[in-house]
Order: C-alpha cells, then sequence, then structure tokens
C-alpha cells in the first residue's frame, strides 16, 4: 500500500485546492512574523483553521500578543486564499455542495450500517457511537483504523488513523485480523494507526493539541476516540 500521506502531498501538488488543515507556519507567507508563529503555536494553535477561528479577546491572553497584533493576525489568518478552505464568511450553495462533495464515506465492514451512516462513516465530522456495554462500539472502531485505509473506490480514504483510547481496550491483534479479512498487509496497516493511551480528559485533550502540530497527523482520514462518555463529567460506563 502507498504511503497515504505521499498521496495526499502528491494531490496537494497537483492542484491549487489543499485537502486538510494548513500548518500554522503558513502564516509567515502573509507576512506575520516567525516569533509570532512560534507564540501561537506554543499556545496550542498548530493550524491556521485554530488561529482563524480564535476569538481576538482569547488571542490577546497570549504573552507577546497585543490587541494590534491579534487584529493582524485574524486579518491574514482569513486571508483570501485561505477562505476557500476556511468559510468564514458567506457562500453560495453551490460552493457548499461542491466542498460536500469531496468528501469521503469511510466503510464500517457491514453494508447494513453503512447504509444506516448514509453511504459510510463521514470524513469532516463527528460521529458518535453509543450503546450498552460488548454492544461493538470498540469493534467498529477498530474496523475503521483499518478500511480508512483502503482506497476510495473500495469504501476507503486511502489515509491513516490517529487512535486515542481512553479504555485501555486497543488490541492490535483486532487490526490484523481486519487486515487478513481485508487482503491488506498487516505490518503496513499497524504502521499507518497512531495509537496513544488517554487517561484522562485534560491529557486527551493535551494529545488532540498535539497531533494538530503534525502534519503527518493533519491529513489522517479517521480519528477514533474510545470513548469519549468516559471523561463527561468523569461518569464512567
Amino acid at each position: 500500500m502507498d504511503s497515504p500521506s505521499q498521496a495526499s502531498q502528491n494531490d496537494e501538488g497537483e492542484g491549487s485546492h489543499i485537502s486538510g488543515p494548513l500548518l500554522v507556519e503558513k502564516l509567515a507567507e502573509a507576512g506575520i512574523t516567525p516569533q509570532d508563529i512560534k507564540k501561537l503555536s506554543e499556545a496550542g494553535l498548530h493550524t491556521v483553521e485554530a488561529v482563524a477561528y480564535t476569538p481576538k479577546k482569547t488571542l490577546m491572553t497570549i504573552k507577546g500578543i497585543s490587541e494590534q497584533k491579534a487584529d493582524k493576525i485574524l486579518a491574514e489568518g482569513r486571508f483570501p486564499g485561505t477562505l476557500k478552505i476556511i468559510p468564514l464568511g458567506f457562500q453560495s450553495a453551490t460552493e457548499v455542495h461542491a466542498r460536500r462533495a469531496e468528501l469521503v464515506h469511510i466503510t464500517t465492514g457491514s453494508k447494513n450500517l453503512d447504509a444506516l451512516f448514509g453511504g459510510g462513516i463521514e470524513t469532516g465530522a463527528i460521529t458518535e457511537l453509543f450503546g450498552e456495554f460488548r454492544t461493538g462500539k470498540s469493534q467498529i472502531c477498530h474496523t475503521l483504523a483499518v478500511t480508512c485505509q483502503l482506497p476510495v473506490d473500495m469504501g476507503g480514504g486511502e489515509g491513516k488513523c490517529l487512535y486515542i483510547d481512553t479504555e485501555g481496550t486497543f488490541r492490535p491483534v483486532r487490526l490484523l485480523a481486519v487486515a487478513e479479512r481485508l487482503g491488506l498487509n498487516g505490518e503496513e496497516v499497524l504502521d499507518n494507526v497512531a495509537y496513544a493511551r488517554a487517561y484522562n480528559a485534560d491529557h486527551q485533550h493535551q494529545l488532540l493539541t498535539a497531533a494538530t502540530a503534525e502534519e503527518s497527523y493533519l491529513h489522517d482520514r479517521r480519528i477514533s476516540v474510545n470513548s469519549l462518555e468516559r471523561y463527561r463529567g468523569w461518569q464512567t460506563k
């Protein structure tokens, strides 16, 4: 299987549209100084999108970012070239339709379940699975970690997976079983899954923030958090 990250880079080189978030370093092209970019990154704002979505009042709480700098950063973070990816203003329904047409649906491995999801798990969106103990939620997460690596015409996304485990239920052997069933190379499948164990809500947030700092993670087709309920008001299942 070709490296998903390489495929993503090739796609970016072929057209002007860049799929996925932009690293905050991209702001240097708009005149933001390396020093200010470093301050943004140290504050956990690792992408242009994160900067553009941040209120000015919050930016001003970052040490070294004055109101004047915040205005400039926000103005440049929302420069026209980025608006094609970060729709902060009005746009036509045609543009919205065209953007949604680019979304990929990842197969769950079950045609019936895919049908319920309208073709599979949609990229660029948050999908929450809930149910009783031992009803297959973790298995679906394991399956998606593999199927997201499939070619698009096979129900995949030709990408990688970032898997955050809050319960200690992640088992690589389950990935290997799915890979074998789909005829994939088990070793390559495991290499394409980045795993982390989250021990509390703050740690989980730190892991997600850290992931945005890595360019290789920004184009992952699947981010699995198993499970969110464990940290909702510290209420365990």
